[in-house]
């Protein structure tokens, strides 16, 4: 039961406060120790054999060193007094979540646009995207906006309120150290194909079964909002497994069945051209309102699970009170 207490107060400490830049943020000292790492291992390791070895050690010491010193420091607050611990707990997860932050940035592209600002919603949505966005119009503007928004509902939401709930904020944190990894060497490119190869596989496991959670809840929050649940579940099953991640199709599909739009098609990085699978049937254009709808559902899939945790935990608590 206190767990999923934990968990509901740092997601209403997220909705809330967000991230601010004042606040030390532990994602933060994950990327200076896998930047510090990184150079490091190309220092001294010159082999692709070398650096696949390498890439299998480096999530074990960024995510097991997450773990390990969010662990200790649980343990000593908790020594000094057992609330001092809970409440430094609930930080520790809140600053893995960005629910706060992701509406955020959804919204400032929105506001541009309504703004018919289009230098300004270009210039937002290249802070979120890794695409070229100079020479974007409005509906792929919005078309990555939405992408970004519903893919980052499994990574940075769902994923590690789940770790949270299995393991706590040490666990939570172990996750984030992953999906950080992914972000900074997961490349297939020269540079990090052999060096970040384990931290991409690690981050797909990671966020499998999370994925597939949020896909099913964002098809419940269609129906609830009166969207098409239906097609939704049949843009999953459909399309899901066309994205080239295993898992960030799962909440783009449901997104494109729900509001009957299409997302995918070509994307522009570093001046290269490349295709992505379509995701849903396009029945209609897309238009700026599409990203108010997909943060409604981010957040409704995002209180949902947080709703669900609470419930297991009072069914949990009840049956053991019966016995």
């Amino acid at each position: 039961m206190i767990v999923s207490l934990v968990i509901m107060a740092a997601y209403l400490l997220d909705r809330l406060i967000g991230d601010p830049r004042w606040l030390p943020h532990p994602v933060i000292g994950m990327g200076h120790a896998i930047s510090a790492l990184e150079k490091a291992i190309c220092r001294k390791v010159r082999s692709d054999r070398g650096l696949k070895r390498a890439g299998i050690l480096l999530p074990f010491i960024v995510a097991g060193g997450s773990f390990v010193l969010a662990w200790g420091l649980l343990r000593v607050l908790a020594w000094i007094h057992p609330w001092l611990s809970v409440v430094v707990e609930i930080v520790l997860i809140a600053t893995t979540i960005a629910s706060k932050g992701l509406k955020d940035a959804g919204m400032a592209v929105y506001r541009a646009l309504q703004a018919n600002d289009l230098t300004a919603a270009r210039r937002e949505l290249g802070m979120i995207v890794g695409r070229d966005t100079q020479q974007l119009d409005e509906p792929e503007i919005v078309r990555g906006t939405v992408e970004t928004v519903a893919e980052n509902i499994v990574d940075a939401i769902i994923s590690p309120l789940f770790y949270a709930l299995i393991g706590g904020a040490p666990l939570a944190l172990a996750y984030r150290a992953v999906n950080t990894l992914d972000s900074m060497v997961g490349y297939k490119n020269e540079k990090y194909l052999h060096l970040g190869w384990a931290s991409a596989r690690l981050d797909d496991v990671a966020n499998y079964i999370p994925a597939r959670m949020t896909a099913v809840m964002l098809v419940i929050a269609s129906w609830l909002y009166r969207l098409d649940a239906a097609r939704s579940w049949r843009t999953i099953k459909r399309d899901a497994r066309l994205h080239p991640s295993p898992n960030s199709g799962f909440p783009e599909s449901a997104v494109a069945g729900a509001l009957g739009i299409r997302l995918g098609g070509y994307n522009v990085y570093h001046g290269i051209r490349s295709f992505r699978a379509y995701m849903g049937e396009g029945i209609r254009p897309l238009e700026s309102k599409d990203i108010r709808h997909t943060i409604r559902l981010m957040f409704a899939v995002s209180t949902m699970f947080v709703g669900l945790c609470l419930m297991g935990a009072a069914g949990c608590f009840a049956l053991g009170w019966m016995q």
